[in-house]
């Protein structure tokens, strides 16, 4: 099946799914376009036409009949504008409140009850792969952010590094043993000042991470476990996540950064080799399977 009738064939699916072609949505009074409609009301305390439309995509004309609808039937109030008489704010009727409360209960069960038949993980699948699908098809994504730790990140950054090493690389419980080894020693050892990890978000989700670590010896810090989500990729996170890494080892009073990757992940030697990393020497190794080229890099954080 091609890209085209791939989207095509969800579309019926979940057109079919969630009762879009029902004149009664979810068994309510409304159409799928009026629900739509309430809730958007319902999320401002004095919505505005103008405003509504363009979020919808809804004709003028159409949707100045669905707010008179509203208006006749008693779930919406329209009153003039006292600085602007020309301004009709939209606010809900204790009847549009109540309605509109009851309608979020039907979709909430309806959700429930699509998801409710799924194991819990095929559950997080299918939920990721649809935040993941509205982000890539939204248009341009917001910029990524960084911040550092907070309490369950570490399990978080352990458990999807797993999934994508085992994805890309066949590196299965090995590389899971590392990877619930480097985290739990961090928490378990953290270093206030010395020692940080920073969080990577893209629209409010996990999009990647990083450590700075102390390398045990003098003036040694070691740069972990540097990762960026596939649908983050391209956003420069990498970038921001090595630079926040590497300053704050500077900070820190490091003198020099240390790393351990691989030739493989050829993004990651890219973005090291672009912040001044230089490779020292190169390694075979079967820690994770099949045999495999590991690198070290260093930085000097106090160049001459």
């Amino acid at each position: 099946m091609d890209q085209i009738e791939t989207v095509r064939s969800f579309n019926r699916f979940y057109t079919r799914a969630v009762g879009a072609l029902s004149p009664r949505f979810l068994d309510s009074e409304m159409s799928l376009p009026e629900a739509r409609l309430l809730f958007e009301i319902a999320q401002e305390d004095r919505a505005l036409a103008a405003d509504i439309g363009p979020r919808l995509g809804m004709d003028a004309g159409y949707l100045s009949r669905l707010l008179a609808r509203f208006e006749s039937r008693g779930w919406i109030e329209r009153p003039r504008d006292a600085a602007d008489g020309r301004r009709r704010p939209i606010l809900l009727a204790p009847a549009g409140r109540a309605l509109f409360a009851d309608l979020d209960r039907r979709q909430r069960a309806a959700v429930v009850a699509m998801l409710e038949p799924l194991a819990p993980a095929a559950r997080s699948r299918a939920t990721e792969a649809l935040g993941e699908a509205q982000a890539l098809l939204s248009g341009p994504p917001p910029a990524p952010t960084i911040r550092t730790f907070r309490p369950g990140d570490m399990g978080l950054i352990a458990a999807r590094q797993a999934i994508l090493y085992q994805e890309g690389w066949d590196w299965g419980r090995p590389m899971e043993v590392l990877l619930g080894e480097v985290t739990t020693g961090f928490l378990r050892d953290f270093q206030p000042g010395r020692e940080q990890c920073w969080v990577g978000e893209v629209g409010g989700r996990m999009a990647g991470s990083i450590f700075c670590t102390d390398g045990k010896t003098p003036g040694l810090a070691k740069l972990r476990l540097l990762y960026v989500e596939p649908f983050a990729r391209g956003l420069g996170l990498g970038e921001l996540l090595v630079d926040a890494c590497v300053g704050f080892a500077r900070d820190a009073g490091y003198e020099t950064m240390e790393l351990w990757t691989h030739t493989i992940l050829t993004s990651a030697r890219r973005i090291y080799a672009a912040k001044g990393f230089h490779l020292t020497r190169s390694e075979m190794h079967d820690h994770f399977g099949e045999p495999v080229q590991g690198e070290y890099w260093r930085l000097n954080l106090r160049p001459d």
